[in-house]
């Protein structure tokens, strides 16, 4: 796992230029995409090395179709899925407190993207808390993965609650993939206008 330093300005490589890259620096550009883990690292460097994208969205649809034919073999096998909820699991519980061992190891973009998720209403905080533990014994293995785009808390624990319910965990790993490569487009283009804004 390849640490982001919290003091650079976060950059992303030119698209063409990534097979010519070192390997840290090709974990260092996912890192910024995706929550940081290794199995992810696995997965990803040989597709890069091999293919040519016309842009990060491209990249990331190739790896979302990637992760969902893994995620449609590995039902009877017990180390893939452990593989795979490792990617889906390095993802950060949705509006959990700050704690400073926790904090150490999220992305600055993830600490971003839940702001709106934290502090305000007690309640509704400890209601999101117990909906992410429900969740977690609903699916181990599994954190609750989605594209929080601006919602509110409300909003967020509507569809927790509804995915709880529904109970399949086939979906569950479907919805998760797509969300976590939704929120690698959204820091790509993020991250895109940051640098086009800075020349």
């Amino acid at each position: 796992m390849s640490p982001l330093n919290p003091t650079a300005t976060p950059f992303l490589p030119a698209i063409s230029s990534l097979p010519t890259l070192p390997d840290t620096t090709l974990t260092s550009t996912l890192d910024l995409l995706f929550e940081p883990t290794s199995e992810l690292h696995s997965l990803a460097l040989p597709t890069i090395r091999t293919c040519s994208f016309a842009s990060y969205d491209e990249l990331i649809d190739t790896l979302r179709g990637q992760l969902l034919t893994i995620a449609s073999q590995v039902q009877d096998d017990s180390e893939g899925k452990k593989k795979l909820h490792h990617v889906l699991g390095s993802h950060p519980r949705l509006g959990a407190p700050k704690v400073k061992q926790e904090d150490e190891e999220l992305s600055e973009q993830s600490k971003n993207e839940q702001k709106q998720l934290r502090g305000g209403d007690e309640n509704e905080a400890m209601r999101l808390a117990e909906l992410n533990e429900e969740y977690e014994k609903a699916f181990p293995g599994l954190r609750y993965v989605v594209f929080v785009n601006g919602r509110g808390r409300g909003v967020i624990m509507e569809d927790m609650e509804r995915r709880i319910k529904r109970g399949d965990i086939r979906e569950e790993e479907k919805e998760g993939i797509q969300a976590m490569c939704d929120i690698a487009k959204d820091r790509a283009r993020k991250l895109l206008k940051s640098a086009e804004e800075a020349v």
